[in-house]
């Protein structure tokens, strides 16, 4: 499969789709609270993307070959699951950390993007675990631009986690994003610059680093779809869809109600 570079009129639907992402989570945020289910948040992301947003949830019933269909709208993983969380009936305790996964299909384009969010008051180290996981997905973002390879996103990524105590999963990875939901090119989040596919305008991707507070190794729950870490150390992950520009990135999944860049992101702009 070959990477495919979006023309104008894909570009203006990636943006669509990639707004309507960001707002669903702008939505749900209010609700993340301890003593909420996942199911609950599950059902109210299915309303408001069909009934508010026009739109498709593209998680619900997607089945990649080898896996069951996945039955919800959204992927909720909490604490220790690294990816791919099904939602519950499970109440979120206090200081649970969970990562909502969410991608919506507007007129054909799909928009995906995740963020962590803490139920109640988290501990210093899942705070700190959830604040670095969001500036090295954004150390990733800021390598995006004509020119630069795959291979710099990856290595930026593992030296900022690795460089303060943490490690980065390996298994899982970004990933071209379209019409199609998982597309070419694959953006993993370690590697050496330099290396792999070059970027050009156009090419629209996600960048998701999955990063645990312990070791990287993970193993597959027998539902067939979570990832967990093998200690049982907290895991956390950000997401962006990035689109390569003629002369760096644009980030897609923005709303009002999307966290600012790191104060790092700015310094390099006016640099």
């Amino acid at each position: 499969m070959s990477i495919t570079y979006k023309d104008e009129e894909g570009i203006r639907g990636m943006r669509v789709a990639g707004r309507l992402a960001s707002e669903l989570l702008d939505y749900l945020t209010p609700h993340v609270q301890v003593g909420v289910t996942t199911n609950e948040l599950d059902k109210l992301a299915y309303d408001y993307i069909t009934g508010v947003q026009g739109a498709i949830p593209a998680p619900l019933n997607y089945q990649p070959p080898g896996y069951t269909p996945y039955p919800k709208s959204i992927c909720t993983s909490i604490n220790h699951q690294v990816c791919h969380g099904i939602p519950n009936d499970k109440p979120l305790k206090k200081a649970d950390i969970v990562n909502i996964d969410v991608t919506v299909i507007k007129d054909g384009w799909h928009g995906d993007s995740s963020r962590m969010f803490i139920a109640g008051e988290g501990s210093i180290a899942a705070k700190r675990l959830c604040a670095m996981t969001y500036e090295a997905m954004w150390h990733g973002i800021v390598m995006v631009k004509p020119g630069a390879r795959l291979g710099d996103i990856g290595w930026t990524i593992q030296k900022f986690a690795e460089s303060n105590g943490f490690s980065v999963v390996r298994e899982f990875c970004g990933h071209g994003i379209g019409k199609v939901f998982h597309e070419e090119p694959q953006v993993l989040h370690y590697g050496k610059p330099g290396t792999l596919e070059e970027l050009k305008p156009g090419m629209t991707f996600t960048i998701e680093p999955m990063i645990n507070l312990g070791r990287r190794d993970i193993r597959e729950l027998s539902d067939g779809w979570t990832i967990v870490t093998r200690d049982h150390s907290l895991s956390a992950q950000w997401e962006h869809t990035v689109l390569v520009t003629e002369t760096g990135y644009e980030v897609l999944t923005v709303s009002e109600g999307s966290p600012p860049p790191p104060p790092f992101v700015a310094a390099l702009a006016h640099a």
